[in-house]
């Protein structure tokens, strides 16, 4: 009996002396352990220090804590060069309440459980790659009083919520990264006393003339191409004075999804514009006109000269006195692809123009011109749409655009969106490409607001998933050359009145804000099948199209890229879910849930879109489609095929 209760004892003394020191670190030293462990490169090894047989973190580099609860308050990790990701465990230090992580590689998105420490009173993560949305639960910080996010590639709109956070008097710093959008009026609900930086981001409209904005220097908002208004020098150009007589009544009733069908007793048709407020614009160029007004006519000639048509493919009107080589394009430059397209420069000065969509590559009008002949029905007003580049920080000499938008007029294909003519000047330049009117993929799948229509059927998918492959393998294979598009989602696939696909967006990766600062600038053509990218600035379910390979900022951007961005449109047109997925993915996204189905060997009905159930006799082709979907999408780029063996897979999927 002694000798089992001396046993007893030693065991409990090994127990105390030798195991217990491993689970003597208090509970924040153990949440600064998971950010240790989220960092996969410390070069100046500042984080030696911080070791698990510690029984408190308050002496390790970086660290402060209270004196009285030996609590972390303070981690100051700036400058270290560290890589890694910010672990969710961070937001159970309950008392921290300053975290600054500045000027180092941490990525990823923001994780939202970081906003469960709430007693934040300074949150510095500038300098940085995060990606994504800023979550909007970060309205849980009620003691934020300085946020800095700059320097980094955050995307989405720029967060109402934040105003409020009511103690936010000190500084609000969202420059340099990828917000887009508007200004949200109620940012002019921030005290006085905050100090606002929006720069150099892809902000759009009118800078709100409320409250604290008026008190904001134009520094606050520069860097922001399509931002106007007060305080920055860019006035905003005001429809009603740029063209009083607008056309009421145009009859065009499937325009780009943003119309809606509605016909009165005589035919005519009601329009209404994009989500309800896009306004429609009497001269959509106004700017080129007020540049043709300040520039100086060369010898009194205006209009058009066309160049020899034995010398040039394309037709080359030359307006606002542009003559010599050396100044050739700095002045104004409107150059037409082909003899069929009768648009001239003059028709779109004089056109009616509506705003139908806004991005990162700047603004999309719809351009109604009478008199002209491109895209013209029946001989009436030709429609057209013209992008207007975005250029940023970006600056294109004339000779290099040139050859740039001319290689993406030669790819001309049945599902590619055809570029008609482009117009080029120091500080304007257009894109204007064939007007398909039955609005997007995107809109027909998930709907639009205010038109409601019937759902695709899987014979219209097919056809539609065909079209895009045939599309995005001439691009691939386009000689003599091969070209990336770099940008495939469902928002980029248009329809017309037949649901016949068109690739829209060809080339734009290159030509938007700051994208020649990423190629030589002597590069000829788009002659390359890699173009370096970083993260997208769209929704959560933008960055899911794109391959996990190219989400890490400075990546290459390969065809086998352009392929698993088809995969993913494919999973979109067969569940009807939109690629972030649900709830049910884990965070995951459309492609992981999908996979993970097929591979437990779970109904199909769990992940096909409900439309789709009624036709049993597609079962059979849907099951294929979603193969071909998951080759696209596989992890590793090497063993996704060919553009063309895509293609030629769906081809063989034959309707019963």
């Amino acid at each position: 009996m002694h000798l089992s209760n001396l046993l007893a004892i030693v065991i409990l003394c090994f127990f105390t002396f030798a195991i217990f020191p491993t689970f003597a670190l208090n509970s924040d030293g153990l949440s600064l352990l998971a950010l240790k462990s989220a960092i996969s490169s410390d070069p100046t090894e500042f984080l030696a220090s911080w070791s698990e047989s510690d029984s408190s973190p308050c002496h390790w580099n970086g660290i402060k804590c209270d004196d009285q609860n030996q609590k972390v308050i303070s981690i100051s990790l700036s400058a270290k060069n560290l890589t890694g990701y910010i672990p969710s465990e961070i937001g159970a230090l309950s008392n921290l309440s300053i975290l600054t992580l500045s000027y180092n590689n941490f990525s990823k998105p923001i994780p939202i459980h970081l906003f469960n420490a709430t007693s934040l009173h300074s949150l510095d993560l500038s300098h940085n790659a995060f990606t994504g949305f800023l979550p909007e639960q970060i309205t849980s910080l009620i003691n934020l009083n300085h946020l800095d996010l700059s320097a980094n590639f955050l995307n989405g709109s720029l967060p109402e919520e934040l105003t409020e956070l009511t103690q936010l008097t000190g500084t609000l710093n969202l420059s340099y990264n990828r917000f887009s959008f508007e200004v949200p009026v109620s940012y002019g609900k921030f005290p006085m006393t905050l100090s606002l930086d929006l720069r150099h981001n892809n902000l759009t409209g009118k800078i709100p003339s409320v409250g604290s904005l008026l008190n904001q220097g134009p520094t606050a908002f520069s860097g922001n191409p399509l931002l106007c208004g007060f305080p920055l020098e860019t006035p905003c150009a005001e429809p009603e004075a740029q063209k009083p007589s607008v056309l009421p009544n145009l009859e065009t009733p499937k325009d780009l999804g943003f119309v809606e069908k509605g016909k009165s007793g005589n035919g005519s048709v009601a329009v209404s514009l994009i989500s309800g407020v896009s306004v429609v614009i009497g001269v959509v160029f106004v700017s080129v006109w007020v540049l043709r007004k300040k520039w100086k006519l060369d010898e009194g000639k205006m209009g058009k000269e066309k160049f020899d048509k034995e010398k040039s493919q394309s037709q080359e009107v030359v307006g606002f006195g542009c003559g010599g080589s050396e100044g050739e394009g700095q002045k104004g430059k409107y150059v037409v692809f082909d003899e069929g397209f009768g648009l001239e420069l003059e028709d779109l000065l004089r056109a009616s123009a509506y705003v139908v969509g806004k991005s990162r590559s700047g603004i999309v009008y719809k351009v109604v011109a009478g008199g002209g002949r491109g895209s013209a029905v029946g001989g009436g007003a030709a429609v057209v749409a013209v992008r207007r580049l975005s250029e940023g920080d970006a600056t294109w000499r004339f000779k290099e655009f040139e050859t740039e938008v001319e290689a993406i007029g030669k790819v001309q294909h049945p599902n590619v969106a055809r570029l008609r003519a482009y117009y080029y000047a120091s500080d304007e330049k257009l894109l204007v490409t064939d007007f398909i009117r039955n609005g997007s993929l995107h809109d027909a799948l998930h709907g639009v607001p205010g038109n409601s229509l019937p759902p695709l059927s899987w014979a219209a998918r097919l056809k539609i998933a065909q079209g895009i492959a045939r599309g995005l393998m001439h691009i691939h294979e386009c000689s003599p050359r091969k070209y990336v598009h770099g940008n495939i989602k469902s928002s980029k696939i248009l329809l017309d009145d037949d649901l016949q696909a068109y690739i829209s967006g060809f080339g734009l990766t290159r030509l938007i804000s700051g994208s020649s600062k990423l190629v030589n600038s002597s590069t000829k053509k788009l002659n390359t099948s890699q173009i370096i990218v970083s993260p997208k600035n769209s929704t959560s379910s933008s960055i899911m199209y794109v391959a996990p390979e190219s989400r890490v900022p400075g990546s290459k951007f390969t065809q086998k890229c352009d392929i698993y961005s088809f995969g993913i449109v494919l999973l979109e047109m067969l569940t009807g879910r939109l690629p972030d997925g649900g709830s049910e993915d884990d965070g995951k996204g459309l492609e992981s849930h999908v996979r993970k189905v097929f591979r437990q060997e779970r109904p199909l009905s769990e992940i096909i879109d409900p439309a789709l159930l009624n036709e049993v006799h597609a079962k059979k082709q849907v099951v294929a489609a979603f193969h071909i979907a998951l080759n696209c999408t596989e992890l590793d780029p090497e063993l996704r095929p060919r553009m063309r063996t895509v293609s030629d897979n769906l081809d063989r999927i034959k309707l019963q």
